[in-house]
């Protein structure tokens, strides 16, 4: 297994996916875009920074002119406008062009809003990732979606804006709390589900492995994640038809993040969601009830929740109808066909999303 995915846009290529264990690889990559000269600003939250900016910063300050950071609060709740303006302030005052770049470091909230400020700052400015958790490492830092919250809607305001280069250390899920590795692999089954019915069936087989964060076997299995969303990707970069299933799971999921106001993490609300469009799935005779409860079964053995509690279903529902994959007042929804295979369905009923929510409410 080779440790770069490259990635491609109509045959042309795009930007590189560097899976390594350590950061050893990161000054040589981020010298390859010819930032000698240029200014660096690291985008990053107050978690992360007490982790791993002063290494990574040290790193890029030698293959740049000069290198500043920006810092916001951790947690959702910041990603938002009011933080990008104020990355917009400091770019600002120290003078940032369109030739110096912007390097998110960190998890999804850090690569979304660095890659929406990028995107819009002087009309266009380059960024990498270097993300820092499981769920950013196999979704968020791919495929050039950025976006942020307005009010209480999920990346209602956003881009399509592709980095130049994603440079994932898988080292740093050793840092990572249980529960945000655990809404990482809430994708991760999402992409094996909708795609890849082998990539399923081996994330099962090293199940222990994977929740003991052996390194050379997360390596692998984030590299397996990303090839998946590559290639939907690379089909559809702007997401008009074939991206749309890497939404298995979100519209429901969505909706439950906003009810929660934020307070449960994406990738467990997305596996929520996901379960509940399985149990969909079933209920139009697509897959057996046999499957879906194999699916409950895996992400219960990796520690994803398969239920969520104190939830009003009414006004989940609600919510799905504000939801950006809307299309003339029709949702698209993602349903299996089969283990490995997601079709999009715009025929989909508020009783169908009803009875499926049902079966996965506490």
């Amino acid at each position: 297994m080779e440790n770069r995915i490259g990635v491609h846009r109509d045959k042309k290529h795009i930007y590189d996916i560097i899976l390594s264990t350590s950061f050893e690889q990161l000054e040589e990559e981020v010298s390859k875009l010819e930032v000698r000269g240029r200014r660096i600003c690291i985008v990053t939250d107050s978690v992360v920074a007490g982790l791993y900016l002063e290494i990574v910063a040290g790193i890029l300050a030698g293959c740049c002119k000069q290198v500043i950071s920006f810092q916001f609060p951790a947690g959702e709740e910041h990603k938002n406008l009011k933080t990008v303006q104020e990355l917009y302030e400091t770019l600002i005052v120290h003078h940032f062009d369109r030739n110096d770049l912007l390097v998110a470091l960190g998890g999804g909230v850090v690569g979304d809003l660095c890659g929406y400020a990028a995107a819009t700052y002087l009309r266009g400015v380059a960024f990498i990732q270097i993300p820092t958790t499981l769920l950013a490492q196999v979704d968020s830092s791919i495929g050039g979606k950025t976006g942020v919250d307005f009010d209480s809607y999920k990346n209602m305001v956003g881009a399509f804006h592709m980095p130049k280069l994603v440079y994932t250390n898988v080292s740093t899920l050793l840092t990572l709390p249980e529960e945000q590795f655990t809404s990482g692999m809430g994708e991760i089954i999402k992409h094996g589900l909708i795609k890849d019915k082998e990539y399923y069936q081996w994330l099962s087989e090293h199940a222990d492995q994977i929740m003991e964060r052996n390194l050379d076997v997360c390596l692998e299995m984030i590299w397996g994640s990303d090839e998946i969303k590559r290639k939907v990707v690379e089909e559809d970069p702007t997401e008009q038809g074939e991206r749309a299933l890497l939404n298995f799971g979100h519209t429901l999921g969505h909706a439950i993040e906003k009810w929660k106001n934020f307070g449960m993490l994406h990738g467990h609300c997305v596996a929520v969601g996901a379960l509940a469009a399985a149990w969909m799935s079933e209920e139009k005779g697509l897959i057996s009830r046999e499957e879906v409860l194999e699916v409950k079964q895996m992400m219960e053995g990796f520690h994803v929740p398969v239920s969520v509690s104190e939830v009003d279903l009414e006004q989940v529902i609600e919510a799905t109808k504000n939801d950006k994959k809307m299309d003339g007042g029709k949702i698209k929804f993602i349903l299996l066909k089969k283990i490995g295979q997601a079709y999009m369905d715009r025929q989909v009923t508020e009783e169908e999303m009803r009875r499926g929510l049902s079966l996965v409410l506490e």
